[in-house]
């Protein structure tokens, strides 16, 4: 029960036996509270341990370690901003008090990134961390503390772990969770010290998150059993780069001519080449397996700050000065992530009483629990926010294993090895063998199905005897150590454009897109990251491992990555679209951007705001995170109102669509057809006709064999189920989706546009009959959901977010569910939106991401900033800030975020005093 952990039905061993696993384990807890004494003793237990976990934020404790006072103002949603004399007290305290609110999902997440999660689940989780083992996040961060961080770094992060040990020294495991408590009745587990690697390894799951086009790298390649070359091309499309506005427009980048003549062979075209890059074209049988037992690992890797799918992203813009009614600029983020309790996010102010050479931080904004700094916000010069930037930074390799190593460039190479002992709550330890190659771990030793390599594969003629097969390795950027946490603290102590841009340089990986913005009225954007140059390929589909000639050959130079400062237009946009005009810059980012749907409703919404002189507010900001209309319903209802429908009954669905402003309100029943409507739409043109590795779990069609020639013939079908988990099953019906019917929509007859019939309908044989089987078919889906009278309808009803404690709360019994996890919540928004309320139109309606945090600076006076979480400042269940951030959030509201030392003791409400 690691966070958001997931099922998929193409697992391929001990997944059922995992699941099983854990909820034999959370059932004999409720079978014990039941057998000690009966209701009564349950509700003493209940009420005591919920208790006895809630963090002192008044009065004083002492802390061993300390070199002066520290005082803790906590603010009516319990949000803390802390005062010291010196770095090592600020970072110190920073521990303290985040592990006093977080410290269960701090040592739940530190488990999952050194891939230990079976010492505090038991045997349901040894696959789990036979991957992550493998993949090896806490071996690197090792490396990282030891030979890349600088000294002052090191001082930080042993001052973090030291404020986190404090708080722990002398408690049982009740005195810390509720969910200490229930592990307690089934195993001896007790929380270990903190460690300075334990808050790097974070950064490593964060990158594992943010790690780009691995799975279109899959999904291209499972397509080839079904699809040929150019209708894998039509499901991946061009950028749309003269109709939405790459990033870096007025930017600039250093390049030479010699670069650009070069060009030719370092840039790939996008949408979708068929084959593996080089060495391997479209692979069959045993590949297709291979890929697909990869893909169901990957799925069921735990996450740490999002979804491992396509369409997610965030929206961060910032306005220059001279168009805001301030005179300075305005800067918003909301990054998009999935749901989780508590919220990733953690708000946090972290002033020096007075900043000096020994205490150099006044920065308030948002940190993750566990990790010392601030991750996105504001220091009293700058502010700074991060959007996925998307760069393709992991490649995929297929490698030719030979007895105890494998092939390259026509010899063979050992292997290089080590060992991993797993220790295993309530049972005995396992040790595997990690085997690695030149181009990283095989990912394929962690699976039976992936060890079946493609014997049926194909391969051109250059490629090596296939024999048993090809194994699967993979190289990342992560896997190399990095400065990345040298780079927070680097922030949050710049104070220029100079010094924000060095500070970047460090932010090795993950990839994001910084914007930022000072109080002498300028704004920028930077990419960052280490991000590979390619020899041949451009890491669209996995590559030949045993060819030097598809190597990475090196990184782009930071000064060579783009780069905008104040540019004449006044302001700039980052929602994961295109970073720069790929005819523009010598050096392929990625083949799979975002395809700029939000990115280019922001700016239409800031052109129309600005028009005429117009002057852009704080609460203006705010209200451009809440536009929700449906940028596919203005393309396609014009289309669907002009559809001669015979049944009443859907012509009255048909009718909700006539004057509907395109919004995506809660209570919109025309929002709630038109999505059924579009999910109905890519069921019939796309997913029905997708292989069974991404379709989704349980459901099942008749299809024509792989193998079959000429027309179709239904005596030939063949039953085949999905095996993808609904979350991330496709067509996800994100923003490639949307270009993807864009492109299509005026080739009535297309095939896309054919479906075969059904019991009560006819096949469909042009666009408009299918988009006739769509109106159809949402009507009566509603009909199931919402019942028939359309006046009950509305968007709400059918879209809404649960938010779930991301270990008991998602596999347990209904009981401790009750008591870890809220919801519904009704949600207005939708997929592709600025309010990114994200569904995966392949598995249902239900929101799978969210704005995880929602944040306005105002440059002009940091007091009249807003912010927002998705949960609140505390991870105790029943603690008055478990959720008390939630229905704001909900509803599209901001909270006053204070940061000067008089407005943050005008609203203190607590205050704790940390003392030697």
């Amino acid at each position: 029960m690691p966070p958001n952990t997931t099922s998929s039905s193409g697992q391929t061993r001990g997944k059922s036996g995992r699941k099983k696993g854990r909820r034999a384990r959370l059932i004999l807890i409720v079978l014990v509270l039941a057998i000690i004494g009966g209701v009564g003793y349950g509700a003493f237990w209940s009420i005591s341990t919920v208790r006895a976990s809630f963090p002192q934020t008044k009065g004083s404790i002492e802390l061993d370690g300390l070199s002066g006072p520290v005082d803790v103002k906590r603010d009516g949603n319990g949000i803390p901003q802390i005062y010291a004399a010196t770095d090592e007290d600020l970072f110190m305290a920073q521990g303290y008090v985040q592990a006093q609110d977080r410290f269960y999902e701090m040592d739940v997440r530190r488990h999952m990134t050194s891939g230990r999660l079976s010492e505090m689940f038991g045997k349901g989780q040894v696959d789990n961390d036979e991957f992550l083992r493998t993949l090896g996040w806490k071996r690197v961060a090792e490396e990282e503390y030891e030979t890349k961080l600088s000294a002052e770094t090191k001082k930080y992060l042993q001052a973090y772990a030291k404020g986190v040990n404090a708080y722990l020294r002398g408690k049982d495991g009740e005195d810390i969770s509720l969910e200490y408590a229930a592990l307690g009745f089934s195993n001896d587990y007790k929380p270990a010290e903190w460690t300075p690697v334990d808050s790097v390894s974070w950064l490593k799951a964060m990158a594992w998150d943010l790690r780009a086009n691995m799975q279109d790298e899959i999904d291209r390649s499972l397509m080839t059993s079904r699809l040929g070359p150019q209708q894998i091309a039509d499901l991946y499309p061009r950028y749309p780069y003269d109709r939405n506005k790459t990033i870096v427009q007025e930017g600039e980048y250093n390049r030479t001519t010699e670069e650009y003549e070069q060009r030719g062979s370092t840039d790939a075209s996008e949408g979708g080449s068929a084959g593996l890059a080089g060495g391997a074209t479209a692979p069959e049988d045993g590949l297709q397996s291979q890929l697909s037992g990869l893909y169901d690992e990957l799925d069921d890797v735990p996450t740490a700050v999002g979804v491992n799918g396509n369409g997610i992203g965030s929206n961060s813009w910032v306005i220059g000065g001279a168009h805001t009614i301030s005179g300075k600029p305005l800067l918003a983020n909301d990054p998009h992530l999935s749901p989780s309790l508590p919220s990733v996010w953690y708000q946090m102010g972290l002033h020096c009483r007075s900043v000096s050479d020994k205490c150099q931080y006044d920065v308030s904004g948002y940190t993750f629990a566990g990790l010392p700094g601030v991750v996105i916000g504001h220091n009293q010069n700058i502010a700074w926010g991060m959007t996925n930037s998307g760069a393709d930074v992991a490649d995929l390799y297929l490698e030719k294993l030979t007895g105890d190593g494998y092939e390259y460039d026509g010899k063979v190479r050992s292997f290089t090895t080590r060992e991993e002992k797993i220790d295993v709550a309530g049972g005995a330890s396992k040790t595997i063998v990690v085997r690695e190659t030149n181009n990283g771990p095989l990912l394929s030793d962690r699976d039976d199905e992936l060890v079946k390599v493609g014997k049926k594969a194909t391969v051109d003629q250059e490629a090596p005897d296939r024999g048993d097969g090809y194994g699967i390795a993979l190289r990342w950027t992560a896997l190399d150590p990095g400065t990345s946490m040298d780079a927070v603290f680097a922030m949050n102590k710049a104070t220029d454009w100079t010094g924000f841009r060095k500070a970047a340089a460090l932010f090795d990986v993950p990839s994001q897109n910084l914007i930022y913005a000072d109080t002498e009225n300028n704004i920028g954007y930077q990419l960052p990251g280490r991000i590979p140059k390619r020899g041949e390929g451009d890491g669209s589909l996995p590559s030949p491992g045993w060819d030097s000639k598809y190597e990475w050959t090196g990184y782009i130079k930071q000064s060579e990555l783009p780069y905008e400062y104040n540019p004449d237009r006044g302001y700039i946009v980052t929602a994961n679209q295109a970073v720069v005009d790929k005819e523009q810059y010598p050096y392929t980012l990625t083949t799979d951007w975002g395809y700029g749907t939000r990115s280019q409703r922001i700016t239409d919404l800031i052109e129309s705001k600005l028009k005429g002189g117009g002057k852009v507010s704080t609460d203006d900001m705010r209200q451009m995170q809440l536009d929700n209309s449906s940028e596919i319903a203005k393309l396609l209802v014009p289309l669907l109102l002009k559809i001669d429908v015979p049944d009443k009954d859907v012509r009255d669905g048909q009718k909700l669509l006539e004057g509907w402003n395109y919004t995506q309100e809660a209570d919109s029943a025309a929002a709630a057809y038109f999505n059924a409507v579009w999910r109905n739409i890519l069921k019939l043109a796309f997913g029905n006709k997708l292989p069974k590795e991404l379709r989704v779990e349980g459901q099942c069609l008749y299809v024509e064999p792989v193998d079959t020639t000429g027309p179709a013939d239904e005596d030939r079908r063949v039953r085949e189920c999905g095996q993808r988990d609904a979350d991330s099953a496709q067509p996800d019906g994100g923003d490639r989706w949307f270009e993807v019917v864009r492109t299509i929509l005026d080739d009535e007859d297309s095939d896309w546009w054919q479906a075969p019939g059904n019991r009560t309908d006819d096949p469909a044989t042009n666009r408009d009959e299918l988009f006739g089987r769509a109106l159809e078919d949402a009507r009566w889906e509603l009909t199931a959901k919402l019942g028939k009278d359309m006046d009950t309808w509305n968007w709400g009803r059918l879209h809404r977010l649960y938010l779930k404690n991301q270990t008991m709360g998602t596999d347990g019994p209904g009981f401790l569910q009750f008591m870890l996890n809220r919801g519904p919540y009704n949600m207005s928004g939708g997929e592709a939106a600025v309010s990114a309320t994200g569904w995966n139109a392949a598995g249902g309606y239900t929101v799978v991401w969210v704005p995880s945090m929602r944040m306005v600076v105002n440059l002009d006076d940091f007091d009249k900033s807003k912010w927002i979480n998705l949960t609140g400042a505390s991870g105790h269940a029943y603690n008055a800030h478990y959720i008390d951030q939630t229905d704001k959030w909900a509803k599209g509201e901001l909270l006053d975020w204070v940061s000067t030392k008089r407005a943050v003791d005008e609203s203190t409400e607590d205050t704790l005093l940390l003392k030697p």
